[in-house]
């Protein structure tokens, strides 16, 4: 009997248990569950109406304004952008009034933000829970020709990834492990790393690349972090993925956070970069419409034909893997297991 640890169910078994069981088929669904795609598009008419929904259940702060974004990522990764959103807010027993209106407030914040309708959804106390738990909805809508998916990128596309590495999960460590990283790395270095969290939109990053040059694909690396990411874009698009090492960007809070927990950069949550695939000759399009709009960007790859993603090093080539499981869950269990 296999058991399942904390983050997403591994890639195998979404083949073996999710995306064999879908219902019915319906020819209006243009994009359904598959590696690497992180919303649904469903054509109605001459638009298309674009859907995602993640959960947040290992945050305990900023839990609503979280649920928000971390949808709308989803959806601007179609490059669309997100309009509507319902959430189900699952409260512990006990949960007091002051509690549901700081996640509401939380929500009402980053939905103006986003320039985003709050619609519907559901709240509840429920037994068995220790911490709230917010599953989001969100839907955006475009024209049926205006959108890309993960598995897009084509042979001779560039890929451009915005902000830097592992940002979310630079911000979850420091924010979890302020003691022991405030001794090790400082305290200057910490608080700059907990500020990170409030960098993982990629709405305006999208926007900004939809609206500038021809975007074949986008991609918002989560769990897995740039490995996985890369890899879930190769797969889904039956290409193979050629990046620099030198050229990702890693922020200083991050390299040295990673390196005194003996992690690797490329192997935690990401959210806040977005990885695109714009065709060759709008590389230099693409980069100066990011930058003239604040988001740092560079080019960190090729797109070719083949399979897989290969890391060039100074010392060769080697192929890139997604991890087994995120490294920054394994890092949290090792210290609350010892604590």
């Amino acid at each position: 009997m296999v058991r399942f640890f904390p983050g997403k169910l591994p890639y195998e078994f979404l083949q073996k248990l999710v995306f064999t069981k879908l219902g019915i088929r319906d020819e209006r669904v243009l994009l359904g569950p598959s590696i690497g795609e992180d919303a649904a598009v469903v054509r109605i008419g001459n638009r298309v109406i674009v859907l995602a929904t993640d959960p947040i259940t290992a945050a305990t702060k900023d839990i609503g304004w979280l649920s928000v974004h971390i949808n709308a990522n989803d959806v601007a990764s179609c490059g669309v952008r997100p309009i509507w959103y319902l959430c189900t807010i699952l409260l512990p027993e006990g949960s007091e009034e002051e509690l549901v209106e700081d996640i509401l407030d939380q929500i009402d914040r980053a939905c103006k933000e986003l320039k985003i309708a709050l619609i519907g959804g559901h709240t509840e106390i429920c037994a068995g829970l220790n911490r709230p738990i917010i599953v989001g909805f969100m839907i955006g809508e475009a024209p049926a020709e205006r959108y890309v998916r993960t598995g897009g990128a084509r042979p001779g596309d560039s890929i451009i990834m915005t902000k830097g590495a592992g940002l979310e999960g630079t911000a979850v460590l420091a924010s979890e492990l302020e003691e022991d990283l405030v001794s090790a790395v400082g305290k200057d270095i910490v608080e700059r790393a907990k500020r990170m969290i409030y960098e993982i939109s990629v709405v305006k990053d999208a926007m900004l690349l939809m609206e500038s040059c021809e975007v074949h694909a986008l991609h918002d690396p989560t769990e897995g972090g740039i490995s996985s990411g890369l890899w879930e874009m190769a797969v889904a698009s039956n290409v193979s993925i050629e990046v620099i090492e030198s050229s990702i960007p890693l922020r200083e809070e991050t390299r040295r956070i990673c390196s005194h927990l003996g992690l690797n950069p490329l192997n935690i949550l990401s959210s806040g970069a977005l990885l695109a695939a714009v065709k060759g000759e709008e590389t230099d399009r693409a980069l100066k419409a990011l930058r003239e709009g604040g988001i740092p960007a560079e080019v960190i790859g090729k797109v070719k034909e083949g399979k897989g993603v290969w890391m060039i090093r100074k010392k060769g080539k080697v192929e890139l893997k997604p991890p087994p499981r995120d490294e920054v869950y394994e890092v949290l269990e090792s210290v609350l297991s010892s604590s």
